[in-house]
């Protein structure tokens, strides 16, 4: 059997069967250089050579993660989060259920958006922002598998389609550096407006995704006990959400009647905001305009989450002795998923050494017989089953593209649709894996008070409502772009 394919299979496995995706990448790269008959020293060789390809993804990330905690010590994402307590407070007494499960539903997207660019966080704010919020989330009845889906959406869907923050890691770094470096052999190259055209078509199939999630398949009122929220300590639990059984039995004039006493509790918790100097939050808003504008003008995450640290640190929102313990503490948050991205980058690598690529795209062609629309769609497919066992389409892509581009390029498939398939193919699974930080993130936010499970309320939701739609539009994308 061809080596790159054994190698791909056993990676799989060992991810499905949890073993960690670092040391998965390691072992399957070595297993495949030794049945392609490389022997251990080029084996390593290989993959040492090919680490250095995810160096800069890895850094960007730990610079991230450093700027993103130091960013939490100012206090600005606790007085955003008890401002939008406060508003839904008001909103609670002055507009009816399902108006404001709209508003909830699209502060929630528009958060996940901004995390990705604006405010680069990543996942960081979800368990800032979401346990405040699930009082609220509770007395609206609230089905928390439509909140998991807006947020996913917000994470996965963004950096998809924007090449700002992680979308400029993602797309460019990525997704065209990789597709670029494996395509000079078979004179495919990609530029940077084709990214987001090629991703929009994928994108869109997500959102009608999560429309479906929000207005159909989750609509209907969920139940949840008022229960102590980790981390939440002013929460006024003197009238605590009965269960399902007991509000059956209720009358409706004394649901309302809680509910209202509820909207007025949210109003004093509202008032209750964290004291944060004008000086402070000045900085930490011009080190967040700072940040943004170093890496739309340099292109750089890098030098951008520098910046934005130092700005904060410079302006005495933690002490100057603090500096790297703040700096390490932050890069820590972000260090599995750089050293993924390197581990996978020497697995890409080692792949191309074994020299059985070329075989395997003429084996793949000789048995689809020249059928394009069914090639993409087993892409499609294979990157799915990829991205489920490791989690993360930020790593999946250089493993993709070292077999699909010259796949692509045989096929004659547009660059406009080489884009749309690897990417499509590597953001699959993604939204559905239970090791992503796509799913993680909502649910460490939204489990906050035990009533949120992982795989049942999360990942089998996004899975439904984002593969399936990506598998449809994707394939769309890749058939007439």
């Amino acid at each position: 059997m061809n080596a790159v394919v054994i190698a791909i299979l056993l990676m799989f496995a060992m991810s499905l069967a949890r073993v960690s995706v670092v040391l998965t990448l390691v072992i399957s790269a070595i297993v495949g250089g030794l049945v392609a008959g490389l022997g251990i020293s080029d084996t390593v060789k290989a993959f040492n050579e090919g680490l250095g390809g995810g160096a800069e993804v890895a850094l960007s990330y730990a610079v991230l993660g450093a700027f993103a905690l130091a960013l939490s010590k100012s206090g600005l994402p606790d007085l955003l989060a008890h401002k939008l307590l406060g508003l839904l407070g008001q909103e609670a007494e002055q507009a009816k259920t399902a108006k404001l499960k709209y508003v909830l539903f699209a502060i929630l997207f528009v958060a996940a958006i901004f995390s990705q660019n604006l405010i680069p966080v990543h996942i960081a704010f979800i368990p800032v922002m979401i346990p405040p919020l699930l009082k609220v989330m509770n007395h609206l009845k609230l089905d928390r598998r439509a909140v998991a889906c807006v947020l996913t959406m917000g994470l996965v869907g963004t950096y998809m389609l924007l090449p700002v923050g992680f979308g400029s890691i993602f797309l460019e770094q990525i997704l065209m550096g990789n597709i670029n470096e494996v395509g000079a052999k078979y004179n495919l190259q990609v530029e940077r407006w084709m990214l987001p055209v090629g991703m929009a078509i994928p994108v869109a199939g997500m959102f009608l995704g999560m429309l479906v999630a929000v207005f159909i398949s989750y609509r209907k009122p969920r139940h949840y006990q008022m229960q102590a929220v980790a981390g939440v300590q002013k929460m006024d639990l003197e009238q605590p959400l009965q269960t399902e059984n007991q509000l059956n039995q209720d009358n409706v004039l004394k649901q309302d009647e809680v509910l209202k006493q509820d909207g007025q509790s949210l109003q004093s918790e509202a008032h209750d905001v964290p004291q944060i100097a004008k000086k402070t939050l000045l900085m930490a808003c011009l080190a967040v305009l700072l940040t943004i504008s170093v890496q739309l003008y340099a292109g750089s995450m890098i030098l951008g989450g520098l910046v934005g640290f130092a700005v904060l640190s410079a302006a005495g929102i933690f002490k100057w002795q603090q500096a790297d313990d703040v700096f390490v503490q932050g890069m820590r948050m972000m260090a599995l998923v750089g050293f993924i991205m390197i581990a996978a980058s020497g697995f890409a690598s080692v792949m191309q050494a074994t020299g059985q690529v070329e075989s395997l795209i003429q084996g793949v062609m000789a048995e689809l017989g020249g059928h394009k629309a069914l090639a993409a769609f087993l892409m499609l497919l294979i990157g799915l089953f990829v991205t489920l066992g490791i989690g993360s389409s930020f790593s999946t892509v250089p493993i993709l593209a070292v077999i699909y581009v010259p796949l692509c390029a045989q096929f004659g498939f547009s660059p406009l649709a080489t884009v749309a398939l690897i990417g499509t193919a590597a953001a699959l699974g993604d939204a559905g894996s239970p090791a992503s930080d796509s799913t993680l993130g909502p649910t460490a936010g939204l489990n906050a008070d035990d009533q949120h499970d992982h795989i049942w309320d999360t990942v089998v939701p996004t899975f439904l409502h984002f593969n399936i739609p990506l598998l449809i539009f994707g394939w769309i994308a890749a058939m007439y772009l």
